[in-house]
């Protein structure tokens, strides 16, 4: 099927020098950046990135095996692991000699499993027996230690977003113990346990950081246990165990997703979904924790929102001289034993040199998630869904039947509750702004308009008028309903409807004579009150008649300035509909008869200047007993104009009347 791949590898590869004995290859998931460093540095280090694709080129002095090496961030400081018991550091800042330093961790008998950068100038080293948090003090080219903690370590993880590493402590590695870092403070967590399958068989069960990932989904941070079940002939298959991991309060049970198979897996956090990897299918599983699933008691436990796919194939260049370059290029072995996982989104074959990050493509998805409900609220949480959702829109209502109807209906009370939230959140900000409720509280922020907030300009441009214009044999009154069904939707949330999407409910029904609905629509306030509906209906006069009587109606309503009205009026050539109304609602005295008559020449039509001449000629007669205009009027070329197309008999007849 030509859908069938929503999971891409980016197109902009980063390519770097492939693992060789002469050349080890390092990522930093902080950074995003792979260093490859060829003989312990001393013929050179390439950093590449994910941004930039401009790379930092080195040497450093062989002083032994790289274990691990990171850069601060903003790549100020380089710290380089060589040995267990210390790292040593480079300062790559203007005006600062790049001489070498180097802290030996303070722990006796410690071996230091590894560093992370936990700010521009905070590292924290973990060994064995502990963690130690330094700060980094580039000039002095020293370390100052600010704080110790003395734990036994089996191993580590660290997540860069949200500054929280993460120890496995005790004999089988279950007992996880995290520390969060804030500007030069190190904390302690509330530790918690992952509950490790039970096996006669296996013996001690025990956990390794293969089996565990740290990702921020939805905002929030979770400790992702990959649970393989043992070998057994019911085995349900293997699950990934989702622990919530609060800044403050203890760590939660909250997920599980059903992977229905068994074998290795991998992996990776994409747009808020879960993408599980399965080497042995080729296969990916994607996973929203934020769809509506099966909530047991305890925990919430989620399906596929689609079958196992596979990433969409790519093709790589070929490596070697630049005979063989020039080729054309070769398939990429997708799903690869050579591939390694890191979070959120990054895929690296370091026996090939590639980094790339995965991406999800929405459209394919339109085809294959048909509960249309389910589809919009999958669509509603992803990063450029706005055109996506506009298009599933238009799809929806060109392809409906009257049926349909109840379907259309739940996805526009989907969209319009994502648009409320958003209109809500944004007046509660600018009402905390005017009170001045920021200044005490910093954490006041002004919303993000995402792209799921789709608002009536945006369904009105792409989806409503396109449908109502197009020729189609769907029925009027299906139409119709569907507009309704718009308007009744933003009703429901309390949004204020823009007067052009009654205009367009009225267009549409006069344009298939659906008076009587135009009528009903009006009588019974459907369509809200406004000036722009009432100049609409003051311009359908002569398609509808009762349109006049209808505005009029509406004005009176509104009992706002008339004036505008006039000038709609007098814009649209509708020179007697504006004295009707101006006499209806008795401001027919105080009017400028110049302005009138200007406008009824401009019409070309005789019969209109004649008409208007004539109300003026007795407006005149009824106010000063003669039908003649003072010069204060300025209406000298209007009667010139009036007996030059009627004569001066005409005029001297109008003047005794």
């Amino acid at each position: 099927m030509a859908h069938g791949h929503c999971l891409e590898l980016c197109e902009s590869a980063v390519h770097f020098e492939k693992v060789s004995s002469v050349n080890n290859v390092f990522f930093d998931e902080a950074n995003k950046q792979v260093f490859a460093v060829r003989s312990g540095g001393a013929t050179g280090v390439v950093v590449k990135g994910l941004d930039d694709k401009a790379s930092i080129s080195f040497r450093m002095e062989d002083k032994g095996e790289v274990k691990c090496i990171k850069f601060s961030f903003g790549n100020k400081i380089l710290a380089v692991q060589r040995t267990q018991k210390a790292v040593d550091f480079i300062n790559f800042i203007a005006d600062l000699p790049p001489t070498e330093y180097s802290q030996e961790c303070k722990t006796k008998n410690a071996n230091i499993l590894g560093f992370c950068w936990t700010s521009s100038n905070e590292i924290v080293f973990i060994t064995d027996q502990g963690i130690e948090f330094y700060q980094v003090l580039p000039d002095k080219r020293t370390l100052k230690l600010l704080k110790t903690h003395s734990i036994n370590v089996n191993w580590y993880m660290y997540c860069p977003e949200s500054a929280v590493l993460l120890l496995s402590t005790t004999v089988q590695g279950n007992v996880l113990q995290p520390f969060i870092f804030r500007s030069g403070t190190m904390t302690k967590m509330p530790k918690f346990e992952i509950e490790l399958p039970v096996s006669p068989k296996s013996g001690n069960p025990s956990l390794s950081d293969r089996d565990i990932i740290m990702a921020t989904v939805y905002g929030q941070l979770y400790v992702l246990y990959l649970k393989y079940q043992p070998r057994a002939p019911n085995n349900p298959g293997a699950e990934v165990i989702m622990y919530y991991l609060p800044r403050e309060g203890q760590c939660k049970k909250m997920h599980v997703l059903k992977l229905n198979t068994i074998g290795k897996f991998a992996l990776n956090v994409v747009d808020n979904l879960v993408v599980v990897h399965h080497q042995s299918s080729q296969t990916s599983m994607i996973f929203d924790i934020k769809l509506r699933a099966e909530f047991d008691g305890a925990v919430t436990i989620h399906q596929q929102v689609l079958l196992p796919m596979s990433i969409h194939p790519c093709k790589i260049p070929r490596a070697g001289p630049s005979a063989v370059t020039a080729q054309s290029p070769v398939p990429c072995e997708l799903y690869s034993s050579s591939w390694s996982v890191f979070q959120p989104d990054i895929i690296i074959n370091a026996s090939e040199g590639y980094l790339w990050c995965l991406q999800i493509k929405l459209q394919p998805i339109v085809h294959m998630l048909q509960d249309r409900g389910r589809l919009m609220d999958f669509l509603l949480q992803r990063k450029d869904c706005k055109m996506v959702i506009l298009s599933v829109c238009s799809e929806m209502l060109t392809a409906a039947k009257h049926g349909n109807l109840p379907v259309i209906a739940t996805v526009f009370d989907k969209l319009n509750q994502v648009y409320k939230d958003y209109l809500e959140a944004d007046q509660n900000y600018t009402l905390a702004m005017e009170s001045g409720a920021s200044r005490s509280s910093s954490t006041q922020k002004r919303p993000v308009r995402t792209q799921a907030v789709i608002d009536q300009s945006d369904m009105y441009t792409h989806v409503l008028s396109v449908f109502t214009e197009k020729k189609q044999d769907l029925p009027h009154k299906f139409i119709c309903a569907v507009l309704m069904e718009y308007i009744r939707s933003l009703n429901q949330f309390q949004i204020t409807v823009q007067h052009y999407l009654y205009e367009l409910v009225i267009k549409t029904l006069v344009q298939h004579s659906l008076f009587y609905m135009l009528h009903q629509f009006l009588q019974y306030h459907v369509l809200s009150d406004s000036k722009p509906l009432a100049c609409l209906l003051l311009s359908l006069e002569s398609t509808y008649p009762p349109a006049h009587q209808l505005s009029l109606d509406m004005l009176k309503r509104l009992s706002t300035a008339n004036d505008e009205i006039v000038e709609v009026l007098l814009s649209k050539h509708q020179v007697l509909g504006a004295l009707r109304f101006i006499r209806s609602v008795g401001s027919h005295d105080n009017i400028s008869a110049r302005k009138f008559l200007d406008a009824a020449k401009q019409t070309g039509d005789a019969l209109v200047f004649y008409t208007t001449f004539r109300f003026f000629e007795q407006r005149n007669q009824r106010l000063r007993g003669s039908s003649h205009f003072t010069p204060g009027e300025h209406c000298e070329e209007h009667i010139a104009h009036f007996k030059n197309l009627f004569g001066e008999q005409a005029l001297l007849t109008s003047l005794t009347v």
